[in-house]
């Protein structure tokens, strides 16, 4: 392991919008959880996009200070769910809720290749927030035609409530104690105004709010109502995000160390609707409890006070201990350092033998870079698991090596990991990469 002058940390004053950048995320369900943190359990948008039968492969990421994110990895799949659609994908908007000592996990799934008529609500649970996830099946007698985006609230008196609902329809009823069945009748949720799906349930001072993604045509706004009921009936309030640029919207509203957050997705980074990422900006309410208008900022959110950073060992990879092949070559900057070279052909690629894997079985791998595309790619292999794209922003110049992709990945104990970079999708260099091992 070299060190290469190779950065160890990223260093922002803002969260920056989009504030998940590495990999397409969307549909963004953000928890506060007793261990102090805040998890935002999102949907994933493969790529190369082919839509949204492709969603699959739910990631979590975790922050104590809003502006710099852990990605805690992957938590669940459709090759999990053995009662699910044979061809897989079609893993949408989930949701995750906390109640006598067990995370668990919800996420809409269809259980047959005919996929809109056959949607169900799945459960996966944990006794971690964000790892060791095990799918227990899928509520009965919830799902049907287009019935998706499960919301499940926990109100003070420890009761439970289940909200689902899609093509124009809206749905909720009060969870069993064991949170995988239904106590109470399901009922629709009257009083919303031109609903249409994403629906996210939350309380302030007393007052229930349920916030949903409206019907505009391809460029939804997200609009509330309120209740003094979890189940409603709920009085309509109006718009409070308008569109985002991207074709859906979908998000949650969270309170955290005093002050509300609005997590929502764009497509600011590919341009494309089923290419989505998460965002984050401030909601702020009127004296009557009214939402006002979330303003959209590229800045994001400022960080806030944050605890220790979980405890991590970071090893330390530079280019000369890889070997590169199919066009890539290592060469010597002016400055001395080694990088990799010419990624941008077809089948090229650098390869980083004998990496450390601890004993955790989970690690993040940061690919540090330098690039003047807007948006180039790399293709990430670990122990000869695709992990697919992971994207690469500009840095401003080839040779500004500040930029940073990464994504949380399971390792193998001791030092027989392999990690195989390649390109071919844009002009990129690579300085070398980082691993922070999980030590849980």
């Amino acid at each position: 392991m070299l060190k290469n002058n190779i950065p160890t940390n990223t260093v922002k004053e803002t969260s920056k919008n989009p504030v998940i950048t590495s990999i397409f995320t969307a549909d963004p369900s953000a928890h506060v959880w007793e261990d102090g943190r805040i998890y935002i359990y999102a949907s994933h948008d493969v790529d190369p996009a082919r839509g949204c039968d492709l969603m699959d492969h739910y990631h979590v990421f975790s922050s104590d200070d809003m502006v710099h994110w852990t990605d805690e990895g992957e938590i669940l799949s459709s090759d999990d769910v053995t009662w699910g659609r044979p061809e897989g994908g079609f893993m949408w908007a989930p949701d995750c809720a906390y109640k006598n000592g067990t995370y668990y996990f919800y996420y809409p799934h269809p259980s047959d290749s005919n996929w809109n008529d056959s949607w169900k609500i799945g459960v996966a649970t944990s006794q971690k927030p964000a790892s060791d996830f095990v799918d227990q099946g899928y509520i009965s007698g919830l799902g049907g035609f287009a019935l998706i985006d499960p919301c499940v609230f926990v109100d003070e008196d420890d009761r439970a409530y289940m909200y689902y609902g899609g093509g124009g329809l809206c749905k909720g009823g009060e969870l069993a104690d064991d949170m995988v069945s239904m106590k109470g009748e399901i009922v629709d949720m009257e009083g919303l105004e031109d609903f249409h799906e994403a629906t996210w349930v939350f309380k302030r001072n007393g007052l229930y709010y349920l916030t949903y993604a409206d019907n505009q045509h391809e460029l939804n706004c997200m609009r509330y109502a309120t209740s003094e009921n979890p189940l409603g009936p709920w009085t309509n309030k109006g718009i409070f995000l308008q569109p985002t640029g991207c074709s859906t919207t979908h998000g949650s509203v969270v309170e955290y160390k005093g002050q509300w957050y609005l997590f929502y997705h764009n497509q600011a980074i590919s341009g494309q609707g089923n290419l989505r990422s998460v965002c984050i900006d401030y909601l702020n309410f009127n004296e009557d409890g009214t939402i006002q208008t979330v303003v959209q900022t590229i800045e994001g959110v400022n960080q806030v006070d944050h605890a220790a950073a979980p405890d991590s060992q970071l090893n330390t990879y530079a280019v000369l201990d890889c070997q590169a092949g199919g066009g890539a070559t290592v060469e010597s900057t002016e400055t001395g350092e080694s990088v990799v070279n010419n990624l941008h052909i077809a089948g090229a690629y650098c390869q980083f033998n004998h990496v450390v894997g601890g004993t955790a079985g989970r690690g993040t791998i940061h690919i540090h870079y330098a690039t003047e595309e807007q948006l180039a790619k790399l293709n990430l292999v670990v122990n000869d698991i695709d992990y697919s794209f992971l994207n690469a922003p500009s840095t401003g110049a080839g040779q500004d090596f500040i930029g940073c992709t990464s994504i949380t990945v399971c390792l193998q104990p001791g030092s027989d990991n392999t990690i195989k970079v390649s390109g071919g999708h844009g002009e990129i260099r690579l300085l070398g990469i980082t691993v922070s091992l999980f030590t849980e």
